[in-house]
């Protein structure tokens, strides 16, 4: 198997969840609210792409926002790549 090489983009991604926040009409403080937590710093970290949400909380945001994971996610990397090689591997 052929090594994969690819990686997050925070910042983006923080902008990917902001502009999907506003797009269903969630604030910050709704977001607060379904995950439970105490403050919001933790979903303005988000947004500001100063860190990423956990794999839990990314489900969450995922089911919130009526999309995937990789929907949300930003990554950069060889995609074509990754793609060729899971096609050659079903065929």
């Amino acid at each position: 198997m052929e090594p994969m090489y690819l990686s997050i983009q925070q910042k983006e991604t923080g902008r990917q969840i902001k502009r999907l926040l506003s797009e269903h009409g969630y604030t910050v403080k709704d977001v607060q609210t379904v995950m439970g937590f105490e403050n919001p710093q933790a979903v303005y970290k988000w947004i500001s792409g100063k860190s990423l949400p956990s794999l839990d909380n990314f489900i969450i945001l995922s089911r919130l926002l009526h999309t995937s994971i990789e929907d949300i996610l930003v990554i950069d990397g060889d995609i074509v790549r990754l793609w060729y090689i899971l096609f050659r591997k079903l065929n």
